[in-house]
């Protein structure tokens, strides 16, 4: 999978995380905050392999295609 940064939250100090990226996939890999509240994960019923971020609401309008 190859990834091209399409851009870090500017108000995250000290290295813009969350960070969005595309991949040559067809996808988006969103680097952000784990995800630990019970309530909340159980709520998700993540499958076995996969996890969740969270990102702020300020970074929805970056994603777009590079």
């Amino acid at each position: 999978m190859r990834l091209t940064y399409v851009a870090g939250d500017p108000e995250s100090v000290p290295q813009n995380s969350p960070t969005l990226y595309k991949t040559d996939r067809g996808s988006w890999v969103v680097q952000g905050w784990v995800v630990t509240d019970p309530d909340a994960l159980a709520a998700l019923n993540l499958p076995e392999g996969e996890t969740a971020v969270e990102i702020p609401d300020r970074m929805i309008p970056l994603f777009t295609q590079p």
